[in-house]
């Protein structure tokens, strides 16, 4: 079986509004299950491609700091 995951987690989420978004990020770290992260990962290379550079400094900065 030759299934892309990330095409497929793109493919469930496109064309939601952004409340629908936000409650499957919300969701997915509510729940705290492993199987969740990929999805994230693929949201977070989404919101990462499609970022400035002043956006993506932005985003390390807070990630940094969330991990002190």
């Amino acid at each position: 079986m030759n299934l892309n995951l990330r095409n497929a987690i793109v493919h469930n989420v496109s064309g939601n509004t952004q409340e629908e978004l936000e409650d499957t990020i919300v969701d997915a770290i509510q729940n705290g299950e492993e199987k969740m992260l990929p999805g994230l990962g693929v949201l977070f290379e989404v919101i990462w491609k499609n970022s400035s550079e002043e956006e993506k400094k932005e985003m390390l900065s807070t990630l940094e700091s969330g991990l002190k």
